[in-house]
C-alpha cells in the first residue's frame, strides 16, 4: 500500500533563495517556491493505517517553516566560504554577499540543489517521526518549480 501527502494541495511549501556554485546559470542568487511531496509504502497496521497523515503533515510543516523566506546556504561546500559574525558573509566565485544571520539557514549539504535538499529533508523527517514497523520505504519529493521534482528514497 502507498499513501501520499501532496504539498501543493496541503499547503506544505516554502519560498527561499539559493545559488549553486559552479553552475553556469544557477550560480547567481535566485529563488524558488518549493513544494514538498511525500510517499510512504508499507502494510496497513493494526490501527488501519500505513502511517498517520496528521503526524507526517505536522513534521513536514515544521520543516518547511524553518526554511521559508530564508537564504539557503551549502554548509558542506568546498567552493563556498561562509563566515558568521555580525552578519553572514558568503563568498562564491568572486561574488560576496552579506545577509542578516536570522535570514540564513546553513544546510548540511554540499550543494543547495533540489536533489541534495530532498535527501537532507527526508533524513531530517525520518529522524523526527516514529515510523511504524509496517513501513518499508519513504520517498520525499521537492519541487523547485512545476514539473521539476527531485525525489529521495529511504528503505526503512
Amino acid at each position: 500500500m502507498r499513501i501520499e501527502v501532496d504539498g501543493a494541495h496541503s499547503g506544505i511549501r516554502f519560498s527561499a533563495c539559493h545559488f549553486i556554485a559552479g553552475h553556469e546559470k544557477c550560480s547567481r542568487l535566485h529563488g524558488h517556491s518549493y513544494i514538498v511531496r511525500l510517499a510512504v509504502e508499507g502494510d496497513i497496521g493494526p490501527d488501519g493505517m500505513v502511517m498517520d497523515f496528521v503526524v507526517l503533515k505536522r513534521a513536514m510543516r515544521e520543516m518547511v517553516d524553518s526554511l521559508d523566506h530564508r537564504v539557503l546556504l551549502p554548509g558542506n561546500s568546498k567552493e563556498v566560504e561562509i563566515a558568521v559574525d555580525e552578519g553572514t558573509e558568503v563568498i562564491s566565485q568572486g561574488r560576496r554577499y552579506v545577509f542578516p544571520t536570522d535570514d540564513v539557514v546553513i544546510l548540511d549539504v554540499e550543494h543547495t540543489t533540489a536533489e541534495e535538499m530532498a535527501a537532507m529533508m527526508l533524513d531530517a523527517l525520518l529522524a523526527q517521526v516514529d515510523v511504524p514497523g509496517t513501513v518499508t520505504a519513504v520517498h520525499l519529493g521537492l519541487d523547485e518549480e512545476r514539473g521539476q521534482t527531485a525525489w529521495a528514497t529511504r528503505r526503512v
